[in-house]
């Protein structure tokens, strides 16, 4: 019953993110006599390694175990829980961590670890912060 809670969410923040696609490209420029100038190295070629990935809560001091998380680039959070309605919010970088705003409330979030198997949190809800673990939810 639990993996068939997971797998429901998994599959609802799959469609919310299938229409939350960026807009087909446009058609390429004609070609011009002048050389395209290189992309800045200062210019990220991606975004934060968290980011349009779905990441799944392994422990947390307060978030049920088994809820999804998903950053996307435009700023959009999506939480998908089996316990609860998925949820969307934002999220934006703000120094070396994060603001993420849930319900209109906006939380400075710390990044604690982040790697290519967990990306931990704390966020600073009113009272006690709030610690999230996440791992990869494909993993």
């Amino acid at each position: 019953m639990k993996r068939s809670l997971a797998t429901l969410a998994t599959l609802a923040v799959v469609a919310l993110l299938a229409n939350c696609s960026e807009p087909s490209a446009a058609p390429a420029p004609e070609a011009s006599a002048t050389p395209a100038t290189p992309a800045s190295p200062a210019a990220p070629a991606a975004g934060p390694r968290f980011v349009n990935r779905v990441w799944t809560v392994e422990s947390s001091t307060a978030v049920a175990p088994g809820t999804l998380y998903v950053f996307l680039s435009e700023g959009t959070l999506v939480i998908a829980s089996p316990n609860a309605r998925p949820m969307l919010g934002s999220w934006k970088k703000s120094g070396d961590g994060l603001v993420m705003v849930e319900e209109s409330i906006s939380y400075p979030t710390d990044i604690l670890k982040l790697d290519g198997s967990s990306f931990v949190i704390r966020s600073h809800n009113p009272g006690t912060p709030v610690d999230i673990s996440l791992v990869p939810a494909d993993s």
